[in-house]
């Protein structure tokens, strides 16, 4: 029998059952004795690697069962909505659990290594908790996570609403991205989707804060202030017409179907109130009232 408090135990791959018997001993769980050696004779288990949960009061059969079976512990790493790939890849280098393969390898060439040489890095890993066992990759679970990502996509792009101004499913991505960074509250994500089309279909720039703060380079407190608005670079919609270049965050699979389905309306225009939600406006005269009692406390 297994003692209480057991813990997991690691099977290196060409370890034996002689040398998983002494390490229970060490770890004061069993000792080596007679029946071990005659369920080696009789079992003749094949002890597959891995991780392994030692259940208190467990017999010596049941546990050599679950090592034939590969009965190993699965560990769960979960990508969350709104991260950017660097926040990403430092998540999962923190991650002890996870064999480092792609610590080290720049952006495109990570892409490269995963079949998607054309894309650009950020925005192509799809947002779920994703389950692994220890000494699994970080690359296996990026290219999981991509992987889900391109499905998710495709399904989105399949069930767009029609005459949406987005040319191609890249374009869908970096419209969900924005989405995903502006919608605080799940159901306004179509409403923020609804506004970003139609400010396009007008020729309005999207105007929106969080692409503002992407392509900010050096110290930044959180804060966007006049000059970031005025700054011009590639993801700056309050300097630059139409969508971003490129994603600007991993979005989930509820902002990439609003963004493919936006809601109908005529709000051009939304300021957030502070408590998560947003107030959507038409006019413009309408928004900067809005502003005023939000943002600057005016009634």
């Amino acid at each position: 029998m297994m003692d209480s408090g057991a813990g997991t135990v690691w099977i290196r791959p060409g370890d034996t059952l002689g040398s998983l018997v002494a390490r229970l001993d060490q770890l004061g769980l069993a000792k080596p004795g007679w029946h071990w050696r005659l369920l080696a004779r009789i079992e003749q288990p094949v002890i597959k690697a891995g991780e392994y949960r030692l259940q208190a009061g467990e017999s010596p059969g049941a546990l050599l069962a679950r090592l034939d079976q590969g009965d190993v512990v699965r560990h769960s790493f979960t990508i969350v909505e709104g991260w950017n790939l660097a926040r990403l890849r430092d998540e999962l280098a923190r991650d002890s659990r996870l064999r480092s393969e792609a610590a080290d390898v720049a952006p495109q060439a990570l892409m490269v290594r995963l079949g998607c040489p054309d894309c650009f890095a950020e925005g192509w890993f799809l947002p779920e908790t994703y389950q692994f066992v220890r000494g699994d990759s970080d690359l296996d679970l990026l290219a999981r996570a991509h992987r889900a990502m391109r499905d998710a996509l495709a399904a989105a792009w399949e069930a767009r609403a029609s005459n949406l101004p987005i040319e191609t499913p890249e374009e869908l991505l970096v419209m969900a991205s924005l989405v995903e960074l502006e919608a605080v509250v799940a159901e306004e994500r179509s409403q923020v989707a609804g506004v970003f089309v139609r400010r396009l279909e007008r020729g309005m720039r999207l105007q929106t804060d969080p692409t503002v703060v992407y392509g900010i380079t050096g110290e930044f407190d959180g804060r966007i202030r006049r000059v970031h608005l005025r700054t011009d670079h590639p993801w700056n919609t309050y300097t630059r017409h139409g969508l971003p270049p490129t994603p600007i965050a991993l979005p989930g699979n509820a902002s990439i179907m609003a963004a493919a389905n936006p809601a109908d309306g005529d709000a051009l225009y939304f300021v957030a109130r502070g408590d998560g939600t947003h107030h959507f406006s038409a006019t413009l005269a309408e928004h900067n009232r809005a502003v005023a009692r939000y943002i600057l406390g005016r009634e």
